[in-house]
């Protein structure tokens, strides 16, 4: 089933969740969490917040299979294998099978993220 149709809404409501840490190192475990927007259920494709918490460090870089973009909302990344910080207002677009991360984030950040395979 492809993401629902949704006009213009506030997810205030919708259920912030814990994000698992990845086999591969990806950005999850504790103190990161996401609001699912939107999600295709049979692609993976998905629209989401994730939101890191003051002090989370992830130790390994991430690659995946899938298209991600993302904003960077508040606060900031700190990219820890290209040494570089990315901070608010920020915008990236990663093909499937770049490396980022892993990430230091000294004081929180939120991210808008899509992710598509095609």
């Amino acid at each position: 089933m492809p993401k629902p149709e949704l006009e213009f809404f506030r997810p205030d409501t919708l259920p912030w969740e814990p994000v698992a840490a990845s086999p591969t190192g990806g950005a999850g475990g504790a103190g990161v969490s996401q609001k699912i927007l939107s999600r295709d259920a049979a692609s993976g494709d998905l629209t989401r917040l994730l939101r890191f918490e003051a002090g989370v460090e992830t130790t390994e870089a991430i690659v995946h299979d899938f298209w991600e973009e993302v904003w960077i909302l508040e606060g900031e990344l700190i990219d820890l294998g290209k040494r570089r910080t990315f901070t608010g207002g920020m915008y990236a677009c990663r093909p499937p099978g770049m490396v980022h991360g892993p990430y230091r984030v000294p004081q929180g950040c939120m991210t808008l993220e899509i992710r598509y395979r095609k």
